[in-house]
């Protein structure tokens, strides 16, 4: 408000920035947000893989379209580490399943992750269009939903509204932000995990995990598209080891012989 009134100053449509006068007050807190375990992931994608779909998404007809739909959502959210508005905006035109082998350099299968949902359909930033090689669990998740898509577009007859997109409702239509959440949640806590995760975070799991693994913190923030390595480091790593032992393994073999 004071940056608006403040425009309209230098433009002399107002005398005064009353907004100046205001004492502006603290806004609460944000919920850290978290990473999940090895242990969690695998969890979490058993527990996407085998939910009875009626419990994903209650009274729907094809039951086999949810079941496919979160379990390929969660599995290139986690594996891949797409952010959840590039992954609603993500298109079969920019995903490539089978790859090319005989070319020189060969080319793995792919996700080209060029778009999201913010306005005008831009990335968050420059870095974040990127293309990212799919692990296998991701490729045969993709076939599989590819497959159901296929079966609800032919269900769904003229109703069916052919956005090319790769998650979408059961006719075809954009998938809305707050259904994923739903049918998230739903997923963790069938996991035993409990209910008190987002969708985002699956992507500071992708983070996490890789660093747990000795990925440098530079090749993590390439494949996560982010501006600068602070933000890995910063906002989306989370040290997964309940006890750092690192210096203490290193100080062991320096002076083990002692």
């Amino acid at each position: 408000m004071k940056r608006v009134i403040r425009h309209a100053e230098a433009s002399d449509l107002v005398s005064r920035n009353v907004a100046t006068l205001v004492d502006t007050p603290k806004g609460r807190e944000g919920r850290p947000s978290k990473s999940l375990t090895l242990e969690q992931s695998v969890a979490v994608i058993t527990a996407a893989r085998t939910l009875p779909a009626i419990e994903l998404r209650p009274g729907l007809k094809d039951v086999r379209r949810a079941a496919a739909l979160m379990y390929a959502y969660i599995v290139l959210s986690l594996l891949v580490g797409v952010r959840t508005e590039e992954a609603r905006a993500l298109s079969w035109q920019h995903v490539n399943l089978d790859g090319d082998l005989d070319a020189k350099p060969s080319v793995p299968p792919h996700v080209a992750v060029w778009r999201s949902v913010r306005v005008h359909g831009e990335t968050k930033t420059q870095r974040s269009r990127r293309t990212l090689g799919l692990p296998q669990m991701a490729v045969e998740a993709l076939r599989a939903l590819l497959e159901s898509q296929a079966h609800e577009r032919a269900l769904a007859g003229e109703k069916w509204q052919d956005t090319g997109l790769v998650f979408t409702t059961h006719l075809g239509a954009a998938l809305d932000a707050g259904n994923v959440r739903k049918m998230f949640k739903r997923v963790c806590k069938a996991a035993g995990i409990g209910d008190g995760w987002t969708p985002r975070e699956l992507r500071t799991s992708f983070v996490s995990l890789l660093s747990h693994r000795g990925v440098s913190i530079e090749e993590i923030a390439r494949l996560a598209g982010h501006a600068s390595t602070r933000t890995t480091e910063v906002v989306y790593r989370r040290e997964l080891r309940p006890v750092i032992t690192t210096g203490a393994e290193i100080m062991d073999e320096v002076f083990g012989g002692s």
